[in-house]
């Protein structure tokens, strides 16, 4: 039998996403990232903005060309989505429209921001099943957590089948706290440290993991700072379990890919470990002296799942695996 029908009978399977979610606005922005992908593979994903990229007025135009460029051939890893105004603003509906008609089944996600409830991501999802063309698939749905609102609600929402990823808006989330929660707390180290802060980032990865959602952590500012942005990934990551995170600039793609990617040498022992349960038939094993069993393994076929996710080269039993 193949190693996920065993390691996740009766649990839910853990959803998979490229590490990195890269945010574009401007049509040359776009264009830009489209031709990253196609020269790095699809290692990150590119979420085409609506809410932030349009200019006044040019609303409609804009997310007519979001969805003729995730219906063009230049989408040839169907790794592209698009954040649209928020459920509340008057061209809400419109973008959703636009984009799930005229993406040509190319669409991969919708990211919704500004949910203050559940009852705001149930009505997202509604929209984006009515504008979907019948006989496609309605497309998975991001949610951005970043109201008071939305964190209270965040296991709720986690729990909707539809929703595939949940990203925190650090900035958004600070500023909803007037003054209360410091400036330093929208960037590193306060963003890890500041208790509420802390807390919000915490809730956001435990309902996801719950219901088998991912988590993307935010932005860091620090737009060229590769070091920092590394950092904050490898924080992310390590410290709050985050599994993605955004890119406002295409120099944060790399340090954000090589941040989340599991090292060689880990790889390696999950190969072992997995490759060894399946020779015993999925029952428990001794290698090097320590014991292993479905729990483990579990563990160890989602860092192969990772280091492909993050483009990491991996052998043919490797793949096989997967």
């Amino acid at each position: 039998m193949h190693p996920s029908e065993v390691l996740f009978q009766g649990q839910r399977r853990p959803a998979s996403l490229p590490v990195c979610d890269h945010y574009a606005g401007s049509e040359k922005l776009m264009q830009k990232s489209l031709a990253l992908q196609q020269q790095l593979g699809p290692i990150f994903d590119i979420t085409f903005d609506c809410e932030d990229g349009a200019a006044a007025g040019n609303e409609a135009a804009h997310a007519a060309r979001v969805a003729a460029l995730i219906n063009s051939a230049a989408n040839q890893f169907g790794r592209i989505g698009a954040r649209v105004h928020d459920v509340r603003s008057p061209f809400f509906e419109q973008d959703v429209g636009t984009i799930c008609r005229g993406s040509g089944g190319g669409l991969a996600y919708l990211t919704i921001p500004k949910i203050d409830s559940v009852d705001d991501a149930s009505h997202a999802i509604a929209t984006i099943k009515r504008h979907t063309p019948a006989g496609q698939a309605s497309a998975p749905v991001h949610v951005l957590i970043e109201t008071h609102g939305a964190l209270a609600d965040v296991a709720r929402i986690a729990a909707l089948p539809e929703i595939e990823c949940l990203s925190f808006g650090v900035m958004d989330f600070v500023s909803a706290h007037f003054g209360a929660i410091p400036a330093s707390a929208m960037r590193s180290p306060g963003q890890f440290t500041h208790p509420l802060v802390a807390r919000a980032k915490l809730d956001i990865a435990a309902a996801c993991h719950a219901h088998g959602k991912i988590p993307s952590h935010n932005v860091t500012t620090e737009i060229k700072d590769a070091h920092r942005v590394a950092n904050d990934a490898h924080r992310a990551m390590a410290e709050f379990g985050y599994l993605r995170m955004w890119s406002i600039h295409p120099d944060q793609i790399k340090p954000i890919v090589a941040s989340f990617a599991p090292r060689m040498a880990e790889v390696d022992e999950a190969v072992q470990i997995l490759r060894t349960a399946q020779q015993a038939q999925w029952g428990p094993i001794d290698v090097d002296d320590r014991l292993h069993d479905r729990a483990s393994y579990r563990y160890y076929w989602t860092i192969l799942q990772r280091a492909k996710a993050s483009g990491v080269a991996l052998p043919e039993h490797a793949l096989a695996l997967l």
